[in-house]
């Protein structure tokens, strides 16, 4: 599907979605605990089903009415899927589930689609052998498929988290072994989705200890016990509407963002704010107005999944943008780093790679055609250029928004910005 955008004056209120980080972790601990949960406004998106499919492989029942998921949890005890596992494009999903899984006896297989095949799994493959589990890539590669087999026992292990995503998963089922267990992170990026992590930890009164991130202990033996949620908007959603606003001069409104959730890109506001975007923080929403940016560094490594709307930013921001200190960038559905490089250079931007980010530099954009990579950011990212951008611009693999923001065209588009798909 394409994509067509033109330069237009784009503002109003949005709702933004739910989390899509918290509605998959409430999916699984809902589904690892025992009796009834619900989960209301969840995020309803390809990533976010993939996520009810394979808690249902391992035993979850699941149903989804007016809005709220009814999961009927598994004690901690999950069943031999009947099949091969498929987790689409979800890596959050196929990190969380690969550890969940081994909390069982049984053979369990997980696969994906072609970006999440080419997803490192070899740091959360060690943990599992390391702790109990049988893990191992199918092709040697530490990659998807990956076959898994418990059961996990507890104990002690090093963990190169590149993404947090490694140890999430860890944290999330190792309460439910028999041991304790003690993780002992050699490096540990995107911190802020680990304090989601913990953010649901506490609220269902799971016992850990936290030393500085330098390491974590988790009691084992605990149960997760079943809980009614409703799950706060997505700031990673909502960042494409900041920069919208940032680099137009344009308002958004932005309802359903609660600024003291623990997700890591609500820094986006600050930055832009800093960058001289006009804030107003209110009862859960937001207000950004444009007021002109100019250009500064900014360590990226705790909110990635920012990186492509940044760049787009740094496009529109008079002197130099420097987006620093984020490789792992380069390990997501893309390479992030390359992509939004080539992409905005297609379009006229002054812009540079680094080996851990970019180098922007303020420019005029015309429209062109352009490849999304089948990236949902980028191919946002890249929408949010072409509204700001002489001419048209095209987009393919449009269809890849439906993975986090199935409704990102409606939205955009209810408030005056000339976008269709096609």
């Amino acid at each position: 599907m394409i994509l067509k955008v033109r330069k237009s004056k784009a503002s109003g209120n949005v709702t933004i979605p739910g989390s899509k980080s918290h509605t998959i972790r409430a999916l699984f601990m809902a589904s690892l605990a025992e009796g009834e949960s619900r989960v209301c406004n969840p995020l309803i998106s390809s990533d976010a089903l993939s996520a009810v499919e394979v808690c249902k492989a391992l035993g979850a029942k699941i149903d989804l009415f007016d809005n709220k998921f009814i999961i009927d949890g598994i004690n901690g005890n999950p069943s031999i899927p009947p099949d091969v596992i498929n987790v689409g494009n979800s890596g959050t999903t196929l990190r969380i589930g690969m550890y969940a899984a081994a909390l069982g006896e049984g053979y369990s297989v997980f696969t994906g689609d072609y970006q999440v095949r080419r997803r490192p799994l070899a740091p959360l493959i060690n943990a599992i052998n390391n702790l109990g589990g049988e893990a191992f890539s199918t092709k040697n590669n530490g990659m998807a498929p990956v076959v898994i087999r418990g059961k996990l026992k507890g104990g002690k292990t090093e963990l190169d988290s590149v993404t947090s995503q490694f140890l999430s998963s860890v944290l999330i089922s190792s309460p439910l072994v028999e041991n304790d267990t003690e993780v002992i992170l050699t490096r540990l990026n995107e911190i802020p989705y680990v304090d989601i992590t913990t953010w649901w930890m506490d609220k269902l009164g799971i016992q850990y200890e936290n030393n500085q991130y330098k390491s974590f202990y988790i009691k084992g033996n605990q149960k997760y016990k079943p809980f009614d949620v409703t799950i706060p908007g997505d700031f990673s959603s909502a960042t494409f509407f900041a920069v919208l606003a940032a680099i137009s001069g344009e308002e958004f409104v932005l309802e359903n963002l609660d600024i003291t959730d623990p997700q890591g890109d609500k820094a986006v506001f600050s930055i832009l704010e800093d960058m001289g975007a006009k804030v107003i923080r209110q009862n859960n929403r937001i207000i950004i107005k444009g007021n002109g940016l100019c250009g500064r560094e900014v360590d990226m490594n705790a909110i990635p999944d920012a990186l492509p709307a940044m760049a787009v930013a740094g496009c529109f921001a008079s002197g130099e943008t420097r987006l620093i200190n984020v490789p792992q960038a380069r390990l997501k559905e893309t390479d992030r780093i390359h992509v939004m490089c080539e992409q905005l250079q297609k379009m006229g931007a002054d812009i540079e790679e680094l080996e851990d980010g970019l180098i922007i530099r303020e420019s005029k954009l015309k429209g062109c055609r352009l490849n999304g990579y089948d990236d949902h950011r980028i191919v946002m990212a890249l929408a949010v250029a072409g509204l700001n951008s002489e001419g048209e611009t095209l987009i393919d693999s449009a269809e890849a928004m439906n993975v986090t923001f199935p409704e990102f065209v409606k939205y955009v588009s209810d408030c005056n910005g000339e976008i269709e798909i096609y």
